[in-house]
C-alpha cells in the first residue's frame, strides 16, 4: 500500500506482535499457565534477541550516539535473586525493561541510517510488548507505576543497547519464566490440564 507511512507500518507491526502476545493472556490464569509451562517460548524470544544482536552488528554504518543511552545494569546473582518473591522480580524487570524502551526510544531520534533505524524499530516492538505483557502478571492490587530507579550506566555505541536487552532476556527474564513454571505447571500437573508440564 503506497499511501501507508513508515511510522504507521511500525505501530500496526507493533500491535500485531502485542496482539499475539496477549491472546495467550485472554482467558486469564489458565492462559497464563500455558504461557509459561511452554519453554519453547522463552527460547523463541532469546533467539529473536541474538538475531537482532546480530543484525545491528553487521550494519555498514553505526555513528556513536551525540547523547548517550541510559540503560539498565541488567547482571545479577542467582542466589540473591532467589530469594526475591515473583512480585519483586517482576518489578525489577519492568524497571530494566522501561529504562530499556526509552533508551531505544532516544537513540531512535539520533539513527538516520537504514540498517540502524530498521534494527531499532524491530527492538522497541519486542522490548515495549514485553514491558505490556510484564504488566499482566501482577501479585499486587493496583496497577504498575514507572517510579522506579535502576541501576544504569551510559552507552554511546547502539550495539549495546541490543546486548543489554539480549542478556536482559536471556538471564532476569528467563529465569522469571523458569521460577513461575514452577508455580504454576505444578498447578497445572495437579489439575491434569497441561500435558506439555506433565512431560517436564
Amino acid at each position: 500500500m503506497q499511501g501507508r507511512s513508515p511510522q504507521l507500518s511500525m505501530e500496526l507491526n507493533r500491535l500485531l506482535l502485542l496482539t499475539s502476545f496477549l491472546l495467550h493472556m485472554e482467558e486469564g490464569h489458565a492462559s497464563s499457565t500455558r504461557l509459561v509451562c511452554d519453554n519453547r517460548l522463552i527460547q523463541k524470544y532469546i533467539g529473536e534477541a541474538k538475531d537482532m544482536e546480530k543484525r545491528v552488528g553487521q550494519c555498514q554504518v553505526l555513528p556513536a550516539l551525540s547523547c548517550p543511552a541510559v540503560l539498565p545494569l541488567v547482571d545479577f546473582r542467582l542466589q540473591q535473586w532467589k530469594s526475591k518473591s515473583n512480585e519483586t522480580k517482576r518489578r525489577e524487570i519492568l524497571c530494566d525493561m522501561a529504562l530499556l524502551v526509552g533508551a531505544v526510544v532516544g537513540a531512535q531520534g539520533q539513527v538516520t541510517e537504514a540498517c540502524g533505524a530498521r534494527q531499532l524499530s524491530q527492538l522497541y516492538q519486542h522490548a515495549n510488548s514485553f514491558l505490556l505483557l510484564l504488566q499482566t502478571f501482577s501479585w499486587e492490587a493496583g496497577p504498575w507505576e514507572p517510579g522506579c530507579s535502576p541501576r544504569s550506566m551510559e552507552q554511546t555505541h547502539i550495539t549495546g543497547i541490543f546486548l543489554t536487552y539480549r542478556q536482559l532476556v536471556q538471564g532476569k527474564l528467563r529465569f522469571f519464566f523458569h521460577d513461575l513454571a514452577k508455580d504454576l505447571c505444578k498447578q497445572g500437573q495437579a489439575g491434569g490440564t497441561d500435558p506439555r508440564c506433565r512431560a517436564r
